[in-house]
């Protein structure tokens, strides 16, 4: 397992994520600053958070949480993708593509959540 957040690929692809999330939120009508552009933000914000900082705990159990709680974060923003789109605020390639990043960022925390959970511990601690 990564020593540090910054060194584990969910991690990473979850940046990247919103790099390209605020790139994309950025011609969205001024109306929607305070609403839907700022909640799309801030879940995409959560996720890596999440993941640093359930990182940062020590714990696999609590790790799992954490990372749990990112691929929720992970859903919400396809949803508000798909409302983005829906209100024609993202083209179809836009949301495409930013669906193809959340998924992509689901699939690797699926996988290292079921990874934590497989762990044997090597003492009862």
């Amino acid at each position: 397992m990564a020593r540090h957040y910054k060194d584990l690929i969910a991690w990473q692809k979850s940046m990247d994520l919103v790099s390209a999330l605020h790139d994309a939120t950025e011609s969205f009508p001024k109306r929607e600053t305070y609403s839907l552009t700022d909640q799309m933000r801030r879940a995409a914000v959560s996720v890596p958070s999440n993941i640093a900082e359930g990182q940062a705990h020590y714990s696999d159990r609590e790790f799992r949480y954490f990372l749990r709680r990112s691929r929720g974060s992970i859903a919400e923003l396809e949803t508000q993708v798909l409302i983005a789109r829906q209100r024609n605020y993202l083209s179809e390639s836009q949301a495409a593509e930013l669906l193809k990043r959340t998924a992509e960022v689901s699939r690797v925390l699926s996988g290292l959540i079921n990874a934590l959970g497989q762990q044997i511990p090597l003492s009862a601690s």
